[in-house]
């Protein structure tokens, strides 16, 4: 006779299963897309870090003095980070600060659009005002949204495939030592082993015996 039940059950695990692999290399692909493209940002600018600042400045968004804190720090962050998401080391926390950095690019995106501003978002090297048919404003935006998207998704579920996180922030699995051996014995009160029999040893000496006399009459029988 077929169990249908657990028949049922070992299905809707395999089912399982299967979506919980789609989702982890969903992680896996957003983590490679967003590293390479902090990687490839970063990595345009940390060789001009002048050209970062004057990047910055076009916003016209910032005090004067932030700008150059700003746009030294931003390639160096940009590297760390995607960094850290490509070696999978501490994702959620770099899914954390690359979607807020995709975020501020959003902002300051659409606030240069609103303004009628001419600039270069000055996200792979370059920046600065350039002339108003090089603008390409709208693609930036879907750009940067995309990226979003796949910040947030790491934040809310940072497992996936090939990171460093699953073996150094792992908990310690617990050996045959750690167990509790007294679990494994069965207790029993009033001093009485598992058996039923009383602990302490008894034994009966020639004392302990009950002493029967004879009489004379009997002797002679």
């Amino acid at each position: 006779m077929i169990d249908r039940s657990s028949s049922s059950s070992g299905s809707a695990g395999q089912g399982y299963r299967a979506w919980a692999t789609r989702l982890d290399l969903i992680g896996l692909v957003s983590r490679a897309v967003l590293s390479g493209v902090l990687l490839w940002a970063g990595l345009s600018k940390i060789t001009n870090l002048d050209q970062s600042v004057l990047a910055v400045r076009a916003y016209q968004l910032l005090p004067w003095d932030w700008t150059t804190v700003i746009g030294y720090a931003l390639p160096i962050i940009e590297i760390a980070v995607g960094v850290l998401l490509i070696l999978g080391l501490f994702t959620r926390v770099s899914a954390v600060i690359a979607s807020a950095l995709m975020l501020a690019f959003v902002i300051g995106i659409s606030s240069a659009w609103a303004r009628g501003l001419s600039i270069d978002c000055g996200c792979f090297g370059g920046g600065g005002e350039i002339s108003p048919q090089e603008t390409n404003y709208l693609t930036e935006l879907l750009r940067d949204a995309g990226l979003l998207a796949l910040g947030v998704w790491l934040t809310i579920r940072p497992r996936s495939p090939w990171r460093l996180d699953s073996w150094l922030l792992a908990p310690p699995s617990s050996g045959p030592a750690d167990r509790d051996d007294s679990a494994t014995e069965p207790e029993v009160s009033n001093g009485s082993t598992a058996d039923g029999y009383d602990g302490a040893k008894t034994s009966v000496t020639a004392a302990d015996r009950p002493v029967t006399s004879r009489s004379p009459s009997e002797g002679a029988r």
